[in-house]
């Protein structure tokens, strides 16, 4: 096993922090995986996980059996929940007793705007890391790609990019994979220390995107929009009724004034360009073209 840096990653299991988990690895560090049941401690390690901690945000004291010998901390909220703040804080809190020396917090673009309650609970968690010793990192990207991704069945199916708000409004994207990249360097540099980086890669109005997926496929994909209980009913998301009411508000807040985001800073941590909109998109279609191959 490798003697690098061991990094406690929230998350593991998940379809977002499970992407640090190769990178951390690439630069040569342990990751050691917080679950909070057994039963999740096989995905970790399908992950990539080298060590598997049980532990709870809501409990600080299983935190702390998570935390010796850990050199970094990567955090992602469970998002919509509604002691996400106070999570972040006892995770925190926990990393600076137990003398951790690096924090990477995925926190969430436009953390102060107090319209959209689910960014502002971020807000907490980048104070708590100000007001300590650790040397953090608090990552603000933007609408993530993948959700396009898992998007992606309906729009072939249906042969339509639907979201609940206009067809023109802009909103800026990022592949969480480039999210990670910076995530991962952060906890084995440091040249990140201390930095708070707006982390987008473009901003596209849902026409361009359609154009974008009709290209890749060949095939024409139409632009629409849809009410939001009609989105709910076609997409499903995995939530209840209050996270239902805050995603309603973060789609009536784009509506109004789209989500603005700049490159600068994602380009500056990755030392290259980020990946683009257009080659997330072609991997979707090849992957499409694929499975036609295979089912022909």
């Amino acid at each position: 096993m490798s003697k690098g840096p061991i990094v406690l990653v929230v998350g593991a299991t998940g379809k977002y922090a499970r992407l640090v988990v190769p990178e951390l690895r690439n630069r040569g560090a342990v990751v050691r995986a917080l679950v909070r049941a057994e039963s999740r401690a096989q995905i970790a390690r399908e992950n990539g996980a080298d060590q598997i901690s049980i532990g709870d945000l809501r409990d600080p004291v299983s935190l702390e059996r998570a935390l010796p010998g850990v050199t970094g901390v990567f955090h992602i909220g469970p998002v919509f929940a509604a002691d996400e703040a106070r999570m972040g804080v006892n995770l925190v809190q926990a990393a600076e007793r137990a003398g951790v020396k690096k924090f990477v917090f995925s926190s969430v673009i436009q953390p102060t705007n107090t319209e959209l309650k689910h960014h502002v609970a971020k807000v907490p968690v980048e104070s708590a890391l100000y007001n300590s010793r650790l040397q953090y990192t608090i990552l603000q990207p933007v609408n993530f790609m993948q959700n396009i991704g898992m998007a992606w069945p309906a729009i072939v199916s249906k042969r339509a990019f639907a979201e609940p708000f206009p067809a023109d409004v802009r909103i800026a994207r990022v592949d969480y994979r480039d999210v990670a990249e910076v995530a991962a360097i952060a906890l084995t540099e440091e040249r990140l220390a201390f930095a708070t980086l707006q982390l987008s890669a473009g901003m596209y109005d849902r026409r361009q995107i359609a154009a974008m997926i009709s290209d890749e496929l060949g095939e024409l994909i139409e632009a629409r929009e849809l009410s939001f209980n009609e989105w709910v009913a076609v997409a499903r998301p995995p939530y209840g009724i209050q996270e239902l009411q805050a995603l309603a508000t973060v789609y009536a807040h784009y509506s109004r004034y789209g989500l603005g985001g700049n490159s600068v800073s994602l380009s500056a941590a990755l030392q290259r360009e980020p990946r683009s909109l257009r080659a997330y998109i072609r991997e979707c279609a090849n992957a499409t073209a694929a499975q036609r191959a295979r089912d022909a």
